[in-house]
């Protein structure tokens, strides 16, 4: 068994992913969204690094934070932090023929990104060179809104270009640990939900912890 199918078998075990998740997971290849020497591992259940200290999240991890979020079709998703394209891959399918905007600071990230998504095929995915932190009111409001790299608390920018019953999901901490957060926003207020630690590279900016 080849170990992306292994990995399937052990969420199917262990995790009560939706069949919609495990088919966009199944469809989207992430050895064409790592560097090129490293495709041995593409199916490890492991971080893998890109550039200038970033990482594309393990599979597992990827895969959690998407399925909190309850991605329906048609919704419109704004994501911080593109990294390699991946993260935004999965939802663009989960979302179809809904819309993903995602936000890099790091020039090579981002034609990594745009390359890589347009190698995929995919092309419900913008790719925006700047600081997510802060939102996108030109394209707000957001039905859903996912952070992939530490950062101190929920930017309030974001919160208020999130629908009302919209949730946001981030890893919210110090630099050494943080805990993976889920907000529900409910007339205005954010209920939260905390889903265990975690471990990203930090976000950089505002809300981040590097300049």
């Amino acid at each position: 068994m080849d170990m992306k199918s292994q990995l399937l078998g052990f969420w199917k075990a262990h995790f009560h992913f939706r069949e919609e998740e495990l088919a966009a997971f199944t469809a989207v290849k992430r050895e064409d969204f790592i560097p090129r020497e490293l495709l041995p591992a593409a199916y490890q259940d492991t971080p893998l690094p890109l550039l200038r200290g970033k990482t594309i999240s393990q599979p597992t991890t990827v895969m959690l934070m998407i399925s909190a979020l309850q991605l329906q079709p048609g919704e419109r998703v704004f994501e911080i932090g593109t990294g390699s394209g991946y993260h935004a891959a999965l939802i663009s399918r989960l979302v179809q023929p809904g819309s993903v905007i995602t936000t890099e600071v790091i020039p090579e990230l981002v034609q990594f990104a745009r390359g890589n998504l347009n190698k995929a095929g995919i092309q419900n995915v913008s790719v925006h060179e700047e600081d997510g932190s802060k939102g996108m009111p030109s394209e707000a409001p957001f039905d859903k809104i996912i952070i992939t790299a530490a950062c101190r608390e929920f930017p309030r920018e974001l919160l208020a270009q999130l629908k009302d019953n919209g949730m946001i999901i981030g890893p919210v901490g110090n630099a050494e640990e943080q805990e993976m957060v889920l907000g529900i926003k409910e007339q205005g207020a954010l209920r939260l939900q905390f889903l265990g630690q975690f471990l990203f590279t930090p976000m950089h900016g505002k809300y981040g912890f590097e300049a």
